[in-house]
């Protein structure tokens, strides 16, 4: 008999604590185990029942989602789906969220809310179950100086943390034709944040497919700007990829790399989805694979399912280096095993060293 997953609810509002339990407790492979109102009453709650995986509001009146993930995760680390509004406020609170900890997000209907409920319970559901598979150990005392106990204000913590920046090289300067394709899924903001910050402004161009929905791709593109040496943008058709400017595929539209003479440009679609994904990392690694060949580097970060698998398959018969991030340093080890077993792998590496990885395949070593 499988073992249920244990769901705790956080959630201030009584109604949604109902819709979201009733909502979850429709899966036979799912038990809510209980729900809290606030943060206060659910660091207590998880102590007691110790659950398998929170659902947490991101927007509360007393302490909002990401002030509780921030001293939450350094002392008990716990899988953590956000419950996610469309507002501006709402998808700016769910990127601090996931860069404190949190797994994964669902937004919560706008429109047609019978269906969208519908629509967004089933994405909870999936999204628990792989939850509860997740890697969250690495947070265990983590940046444990910028944290105090609940009650008192606590400091945020700095985005500027890992590895210094790769030194600039000018052998890169010579690269104009050379693309990165990264495909990335649960656990990927974090990850990609990781390696992003630690490349220079010289690198060539970057292309990225992060499994994320509409209207949070920009928000995500913003914040990395604010952080990484290269510019960072959400893509637009007939965007050029080139040096020192990393693109990434909006959220509901698929991403190819097409090649325009001596440019590659990007070209946006609605076509259907692909292995249950839009945008998809095979959709990207494919044009790749078809229009630059050896002369790309395809990365498989964290993830669940096997999307790009085949793309990167493609990369590597098509004679590009390729990487995945091993399974110690994933937060969920689908997408980097099922490239792997596909045999779409060229070297398997940890997350710390993944950008120095990069930058040493673009330089032939």
């Amino acid at each position: 008999m499988t073992k249920k997953v244990r769901v705790l609810i956080v959630d201030d509002s009584a109604l949604v604590r109902d819709i979201l339990a009733q909502g979850l407790g429709a899966d036979p492979n799912i038990e809510v185990v209980g729900t809290a109102q606030d943060p206060f009453v659910a660091r207590d709650k998880i102590v007691e029942l110790r659950p398998d995986v929170l659902t947490l509001d991101v927007e509360m009146p007393r302490m909002d989602g990401v002030e509780f993930l921030r001293r939450l995760m350094p002392q008990y680390p716990l899988p953590v789906v956000m419950v996610s509004s469309l507002t501006q406020r709402g998808k700016e609170i769910t990127m601090q969220a996931l860069e404190a900890g949190a797994v994964d997000f669902v937004a919560k209907p706008t429109s047609n809310v019978a269906q969208g409920l519908q629509s967004m319970m089933f994405e909870l559901r999936t999204k628990v179950k792989i939850a509860s598979t997740a890697n969250v150990a690495h947070w265990k005392n983590k940046r444990e100086e910028l944290f105090n106990a609940m009650g008192k204000s606590a400091v945020s913590p700095s985005a500027g943390t890992g590895t210094p920046l790769i030194a600039k090289s000018a052998a890169l300067s010579e690269s104009t034709d050379k693309v990165i394709a990264i495909g990335s899924s649960t656990g990927g903001t974090e990850a990609l944040r990781k390696v992003l910050r630690n490349l220079p402004a010289t690198m060539p161009g970057i292309v990225i497919t992060q499994h994320m929905p509409a209207g949070f791709t920009k928000t995500f593109a913003d914040r990395l700007n604010d952080e990484c040496e290269m510019q960072v943008v959400e893509a637009a058709n007939g965007d050029r990829v080139m040096n020192g400017k990393i693109l990434i595929a909006p959220g509901d539209m698929h991403m190819k790399i097409n090649r325009s003479g001596g440019r590659y440009e990007i070209a946006l679609s609605q076509e259907e989805k692909v292995n249950g994904h839009r945008p998809s990392v095979d959709v990207m690694m494919r044009s790749v694979a078809q229009n630059v060949g050896r002369n790309a580097i395809g990365v498989i970060l964290t993830g669940m399912g096997s999307d790009g698998a085949l793309g990167l398959k493609a990369m590597l018969d098509a004679g590009a280096m390729t990487l995945a991030q091993d399974e110690a340093s994933s937060v969920v080890y689908g997408m980097p095993k099922a490239a792997f077993e596909a045999g779409a792998v060229k070297k398997v590496v940890s997350l710390d060293v993944m950008a120095e990885n990069i930058f040493n395949a673009l330089k032939g070593s």
